[in-house]
């Protein structure tokens, strides 16, 4: 196993400390709260930059590039699962080698032509290699927000920070796939979408640039009063417990892959969906934003309810949840019932995202957090890749219908095994 029993009894007793503190570091939410603020901030821009292209991009692929095939249309999102999931891997190791606001600073560094590419592309293998890079920002920015988060919080308040993190995150991508519809309509498919991509790449860089600081010595402060350990794991030492040897890091890894799994259609899908059934590109739009906005926002309180009732059956139920909803959505047609099952989406997600965070938080020593949540998030994302895949070879196959239901019965099944493999780790604390 990854954590020794100690660990878990460690984080019960820190539990009762609300801060921890050395000289003038302290660990906690309350000592922390500007520069935990400031990157909650800052993950709502990372989460813009791919809202984007969440109504978008797949309408761009049928209308501009004429791309008929589903799954070839799905492209753009395999590649940016596969580049992010690496990406999320690399950051583990480049926020240990060179520290988390270089990492930070750099994958933002990675994003500024994603727009660019989108507006000039000649072909829509442009359009796949801007989302190649917008897949590496993705990895870099927002495991490095989260891991910093973790940082600051200490262990008491992880399920309430990883809440405010992907509340930020999916509210702007939200936000911003709804701004990009209007912005389509008024300056074109792509030039709408580009143009807001530069200014929020702009305002995301220039905050972490110039106000984030470091959060490498609060790793330290929480790992000193922990027994002292020979070595660290090794990545690919984590890697392979992922697979099935540890029953924590895989239960979190493979729910973590179905949802996003279930994601990526959701991002791919429903847009071609939308437009089938005669909504227009504003309409698809406001549809395509009601899931994340929910999500997002129910985070706000799933996130805290985890630290108060634990992890394993928020997570166990917000999977069954989303695959009963994607199957509701497979079953109807029409806006108001599409609303409502994306209402439903957005609440099973939202019970499962922050909370597999948290608890790959409670799984780690702080010294190596980093490279489990590197690993944690691989899975995740390679589920993007996935969902493209499978979702588009069953809708060319099939029909969209059966696609979306097959995905959500797969969800489904996923919070099953999770909740006869996994045991809770976190103690549950209060607030």
């Amino acid at each position: 196993m990854l954590h020794p029993v100690p660990d878990a009894v460690a984080s019960a007793a820190d539990a009762t400390q609300p801060i921890i503190e050395t000289r003038d570091l302290q660990l906690g939410l309350s000592a922390n709260w500007r520069q935990f603020s400031l990157l909650v901030i800052v993950n709502g821009f990372v989460g813009a930059m791919v809202g984007l292209e969440r109504a978008v991009l797949p309408i761009v692929a049928v209308n501009d590039f004429g791309i008929a095939s589903t799954a070839a249309a799905l492209s753009f999102i395999a590649t940016f699962g596969l580049t992010k999931a690496i990406s999320n891997l690399a950051a583990g190791w480049l926020m240990e080698l060179r520290g988390r606001r270089r990492t930070l600073i750099i994958g933002w560094l990675v994003g500024l032509p994603v727009p660019v590419l989108i507006l000039w592309a000649p072909t829509w293998w442009w359009i796949v290699a801007a989302n190649a890079l917008l897949g590496v920002n993705q990895g870099l920015t927002w495991s490095t927000t989260v891991v910093m988060k973790i940082d600051l919080v200490g262990p008491r308040r992880r399920g309430l920070a990883m809440g405010l993190n992907e509340s930020a995150g999916y509210v702007a991508v939200a936000i911003a796939a709804l701004a990009s519809g209007f912005a389509a309509t008024s300056f074109g498919l792509r030039a709408g979408p580009a143009y807001l991509g530069v200014m929020i790449w702009a305002v995301g860089f220039l905050l972490s640039w110039l106000f984030v600081q470091d959060t490498s010595a609060h790793v330290e402060l929480e790992e000193a009063p922990r027994p002292s350990v020979t070595e660290r794991p090794r990545i690919a030492h984590l890697l392979r417990q992922s697979l099935w040897s540890d029953r924590a890091l895989f239960s979190v890894s493979q729910a973590g892959f179905i949802n996003n799994l279930n994601d990526g259609l959701a991002w791919g899908i429903f847009p071609l969906l939308f437009v089938a059934s005669g909504l227009s590109v504003r309409q698809t739009s406001a549809m395509a934003a009601i899931y994340p906005a929910v999500w997002g926002i129910s985070q706000l309180g799933t996130g805290a309810l985890s630290d108060r009732w634990g992890r394993k059956w928020l997570i166990v139920a917000g999977m069954i949840v989303q695959g009963m909803a994607l199957v509701a959505i497979a079953l109807t047609r029409g806006p108001v019932a599409w609303g409502i099952a994306l209402v439903a989406l957005g609440i099973g997600t939202a019970l499962v995202y922050p909370t597999l965070l948290a608890a790959v938080g409670d799984i780690a020593r702080p010294s190596w957090r980093a490279a489990t949540v590197g690993v944690y998030r691989l899975w995740r994302d390679l589920g993007y890749v996935a969902g493209a895949l499978v979702a588009g070879a069953l809708a060319d196959a099939f029909g969209v219908p059966a696609a979306i239901g097959a995905i959500g019965v797969m969800t489904a099944a996923s919070g099953v095994i999770f909740g006869t493999r996994f045991r809770q780790i976190h103690v549950a604390g209060g607030m």
